[in-house]
Order: C-alpha cells, then structure tokens, then sequence
C-alpha cells in the first residue's frame, strides 16, 4: 500500500500536509511515509548485526508492506550497505553521525559516507551516545533538508532545547527506563504527554516519538494516545524470541 501524504521542509523545518485521511505523514529523502513511525534500533545487540542485521531488516520491511506505520531499522554503521541492499524500500537509519569535514578526523561519522554507504536518516543524543547541543547543530548544518534526524532527549527541558534546532523528530527516553520492563507509556505517561506538549508549543514542526521500555501495540497505542507520533525501542524486538511476531503486534492496534 502507498503511504501517500507530503511534508516539505523549509530549510530544516517541515511543513505539514494532509491527506483526505487527515494523518500526519512526513517526507523522508522524497520518500511520503505515514504516522506513526516504528523506529527500532538494533544498537550492538549480537542479535541485531552482521546476518542477523539483514534477517531482521527483512522482516521489518514485509511487515512495513502491510500497515500504514512506517518501519525504521537504526543500524549499525558496519552494516548499513548489506541492510540496505537487502531491504530497499525499508528506512535505515545511521545510529549516529558526526558534523566533520573530510581529513583528519580519525574514527569519526562522516554524514556523506553514511549516506553512500545507504544511510537514509540518523538519530542522535542516544543516552548511549550523548553529545552537545552544539554537535546537533552543526550535524543538522551539514545534512540535506530532506535526510531525517532524530534527536533523543532524557527529559521535557532537553527537548525543548533541542526542538529549538529543528530536527525532524524528537524521541523522548527517560534514561532509567531503557531497555527495562515497563514501557514508559505506563511508568511516566506525564514525561511523554509533556513532553508532546512542551516540543508543539516551542516549535510545531518537530514531529515527537517516545522510547524505553516500549514492547508491544498496546505501548504504542498508548503513545500515540498521549501525543506521540510514533516509538523508538530496542531490545524489545532486537532480543525477542520471534521478532517477525513482535514487529506485527507493534502495529496490531494502529
């Protein structure tokens, strides 16, 4: 199914525009993808990498196939080629880039390397990857308007602050909450409806996702319930028995 909606972006803020659904979708790189996104990230969980990588991708994309949700697989640098290349019409995302020119920046990000290699989006600021304010905004200097960045946020003041910046999506991760038990849709819904709220009054065209914890469609119903546009989660599918299982319960309830 065509996930058929337009945004357009002014320099790095993006204009929304509605279907005769009246949901919110976003361009990606030319790309026109429907809300909600699903946005998984394979960080170096053994199981998320090399083969393994490819395997889950593809499960990712035939699921993406059947809903209006919108896949995202965040990889790991080493494997953005070999997902790509298996998986096509799937959104692969970088897990981390950094705002540098070509020459002597040894063990760096290079944006245009990620992107040769099939980089088609990034997050950044992971709670396992912090970085200053001021890398978001070179870094987001740097990239085309049209390549997706998400900056993750621990709490509603970091978000605000990034929002200033205008990155595509803010995704809201209480950092205690990471890789737990307990979604944060049930253990802190204030921190994700805040959160919502506090990036839509500082700048409206920054799209908001919430992770940590997340597992199943009814964590991301309540997400969107509470504001959301989407989730960010991790080894809730990358450590699951059935992944292919889960990614479809994900979006069971959309």
């Amino acid at each position: 199914m065509p996930k058929l909606l337009e945004w357009r972006r002014v320099g790095r803020k993006t204009k929304r525009m509605c279907s005769s659904r009246d949901v919110l979708k976003t361009e990606l790189r030319g790309r026109v993808v429907m809300a909600p996104l699903i946005v998984v990230n394979f960080k170096t969980y053994a199981s998320a990498q090399g083969e393994a990588a490819v395997s889950l991708a593809k499960a990712m994309a035939e699921v993406d196939e059947t809903t209006d949700a919108t896949m995202v697989a965040v990889v790991s640098a080493f494997d953005l080629s070999a997902v790509k290349a298996a998986a096509p019409n799937l959104e692969v995302w970088t897990q981390h880039l950094d705002p540098i020119g070509w020459g002597s920046n040894t063990g760096w990000l290079h944006p245009e390397t990620a992107m040769w290699h099939g980089a088609t989006g990034s997050i950044i600021n992971h709670a396992e990857h912090k970085v200053d304010l001021g890398h978001v905004e070179r870094l987001l200097a740097q990239l085309p308007d049209d390549f997706p960045v998400c900056a993750c946020a621990a709490d509603i003041d970091e978000a605000k602050a990034l929002a200033a910046l205008s990155p595509t999506f803010i995704a809201v991760e209480p950092p205690e909450l990471i890789g737990g038990d307990i979604s944060v849709t049930t253990a802190d819904p204030g921190i994700v409806s805040g959160t919502s709220e506090a990036v839509k009054a500082a700048n409206s065209n920054v799209r908001v996702l919430c992770g940590a914890g997340v597992k199943n469609g009814a964590d991301v119903a309540k997400a969107i319930e509470l504001g959301t546009e989407g989730v960010l989660l991790a080894s809730g599918v990358t450590k699951a028995n059935d992944p292919a299982a889960v990614l479809r319960d994900l979006v069971s309830q959309l």
